[in-house]
């Protein structure tokens, strides 16, 4: 096997120290030969990845700025005979469920090599005023509201729907980025780390992950936070345990080193499965339930009969008591007013679809919480060690595979669509879309098991808090289910 004219044997022997203890040669052989030579690619080429972050960039400015000077494509056009279609399905049809997926097999490498936001921010900062982190940016709740405001913006604006709207979401956000990167941190990314929409969404879900990169020598205390070092992401390397924050960019990984870290390869769900071990958050919980539910009160408004009914009864309501500035239009960076296509947003519709995403992210927050709270519950009865809290907390993660499978059906539909091709029609795309979410189910279901076993319970009980989670689980699928089927 080889690559770059360099073959595996040369690679295996490149990572491998020129004088190596007993000990050393019996770790690197335990390792994956195909790991091992990854993990050396990566280092030797890092100082390339510049290239590939600036192809990223004119790519992502080409695909969000372009359709909006083209001409309106017509009803049967496709991505082979329209940019804008193309456009549109490489954005939602290929990006969006495949970066999602991705954070499976290989956690959030997406983040440090092909990124073009972060990668843009990193590059301002290393010539902008490189000022201290202030406190409401590092506070953890600041990813959390940058991802509600930017996925409530998205809808009102319809960014699925119209160019103007994706140049209008994606270019803030990538503005954003860059500012950020220029005002705060020290060659660091803290747009990354701290207020990246979907940097911790993908970070959540990055615990599922089969890879990690690991201390080769783990010092106690669990992951902390310091912007000093070379993480980009602020992490203390030599404590990481876990794999939220980390972007894969591999300049921690110094394989001639007996210290530094090292690429592993582990099971999807380990990190899960062992969270005790991993630094569980509580913030990372809730908002895990949070981001459920406000990204599917961005689907059901649009497809759910009872929202239109509601509409004109809140608009009537309006009307007649004299407030007719309900049925204008708004501005069109907050909503979406294109006539041309027909469809024109009035603030009626602004409020609702807020209102609607507000309530469907309260009861399905509501609803997660009592079941993992019962969980926790009965687990402790059932002879769980630790404190409710931290069994809740622990118990929180089962719902990430059902959790993200769910968000990249959502966002993904149009990855589907070429199917139609193949001859399928609606109700095999269904079936499809059925084959991705059914196992996500019983994922979950075994993570909640393996996290039951590890607080203790006896495999006698263990069905007993179990139970509660499987309603969780069943919920979200359930709760999806006009969405997507």
């Amino acid at each position: 096997m080889s690559f770059s004219g360099i073959t595996l044997d040369i690679a295996y022997q490149h990572v491998r120290p020129q004088v190596a203890t007993a000990k050393q040669i019996s770790r690197f052989e335990k390792r994956n030969r195909l790991i091992i030579w990854l993990e050396a690619f990566f280092v030797r080429n890092q100082r390339h990845l510049i290239w590939v972050h600036g192809f990223m960039f004119c790519i992502f400015l080409i695909l969000l700025f372009v359709p909006v000077f083209l001409s309106e494509p017509a009803e049967n056009d496709t991505p082979l005979t329209h940019f804008t279609v193309l456009a549109n399905y490489l954005i939602w049809g290929l990006w969006f469920p495949l970066v999602f997926l991705s954070v499976i097999f290989t956690g959030r490498s997406w983040c440090g090599l092909l990124c073009p936001m972060g990668a843009a921010s990193e590059w301002s900062n290393k010539r902008g005023l490189q000022r201290k982190i202030p406190a409401w940016i590092r506070w953890e709740g600041t990813p959390v509201i940058s991802f509600l405001v930017i996925t409530i913006l998205g809808q009102t604006v319809g960014v699925r729907d119209h160019p103007e709207a994706i140049a209008e979401v994606f270019g803030f956000t990538l503005l954003l980025a860059i500012i950020i990167g220029f005002l705060y941190g020290r060659n660091k990314r803290a747009w990354c780390r701290h207020m990246c929409p979907i940097g911790l969404l993908l970070g959540v879900y990055s615990r599922l992950g089969a890879i990690q990169i690991t201390p080769k020598k783990k010092k106690r205390g669990g992951d902390a936070y310091t912007e000093n070092g070379i993480c980009p992401t602020m992490i203390d390397i030599s404590c990481k345990r876990e794999s939220r924050h980390c972007i894969e960019c591999f300049r921690c990984v110094k394989p001639e080193s007996r210290g530094g870290l090292e690429l592993q390869v582990r099971i999807p769900g380990a990190e899960i499965i062992n969270i005790r071990q991993h630094n569980p958050n509580l913030s990372e919980v809730w908002f895990l339930f949070l981001g459920s539910g406000i990204s599917l009160g961005g689907f059901l408004w649009l497809v759910l009969p009872q929202y239109p009914l509601l509409r004109q009864q809140v608009g009537e309501w309006f009307i007649h008591h004299g407030l007719y500035w309900i049925a204008e239009p708004g501005p069109w960076w907050l909503m979406s007013v294109h006539p041309e296509r027909r469809e024109v947003f009035f603030w009626l519709d602004f409020f609702m679809i807020i209102g609607s995403m507000s309530a469907c992210t309260l009861v399905l927050t509501s609803l997660l919480y009592l079941t993992t709270r019962s969980s926790a519950w009965l687990a402790g009865l059932c002879g769980g060690d630790r404190t409710l809290q931290q069994r809740f907390v622990e118990l929180g993660y089962q719902y990430a595979p059902v959790a993200m499978v769910s968000l990249v059906l959502g966002l993904g539909g149009e990855l589907f669509e070429p199917v139609r091709h193949l001859g399928l029609d609606n109700h095999d795309i269904a079936y499809s879309k059925a084959a991705f979410f059914l196992p996500s189910i019983v994922w979950g279901l075994y993570l909640g098991e393996r996290i039951l076993f590890n607080q203790g319970v006896a495999a006698t009980y263990r069905w007993i808090p179990l139970l509660p989670g499987v309603m969780g689980s069943l919920i979200i699928a359930l709760a999806w289910w006009p969405a997507l089927f």
